[in-house]
């Protein structure tokens, strides 16, 4: 069965994640030990939601990758979607939180996984408003 949105996405902090590929290492979010796997979200008219929720609060700059299931899974990396789980210690209470499945990557991300790398437009307060060419902002 064809999912209803074939792409998982994370938001990355751009220093951590230019890091990662400068250094071809793999990526492992702050929240990772906590949480237990690095979080993603399938439809792409959530990512804006779940940025201002979980991550409004931390500055800088920040990208969305894009990979699939088979991108991971080349990696060694298995995605089980799953209901929303907080990120840290910040609960997963946002709009549409659970209206849907959410795809937990168990493991974390190299640059081999992913097929795209998205900057993400924010507001000078912190607001995400935009990720060119995914969100419906663009």
């Amino acid at each position: 069965m064809q999912p209803e949105h074939p792409y998982v996405y994370h938001l990355v902090q751009a220093a951590q994640w230019d890091r990662a590929s400068a250094e071809n290492i793999t990526y492992f979010p702050p929240t990772y030990d906590q949480d237990g796997f690095t979080h993603g979200t399938s439809n792409p008219d959530k990512l804006l939601s779940v940025a201002n929720h979980f991550y409004l609060n931390v500055t800088g700059d920040w990208y969305c990758l894009k990979m699939t299931v088979e991108s991971l899974k080349m990696t060694g990396v298995m995605t089980v979607y799953e209901g929303t789980a907080p990120v840290g210690s910040i609960p997963a209470d946002f709009d549409g939180a659970h209206d849907e499945l959410f795809p937990h990557i168990y493991g974390g991300i190299t640059a081999a996984a992913v097929i795209g790398c998205y900057p993400v437009k924010r507001l000078p307060e912190g607001t995400f408003v935009d990720i060119t060419g995914i969100t419906n902002a663009s």
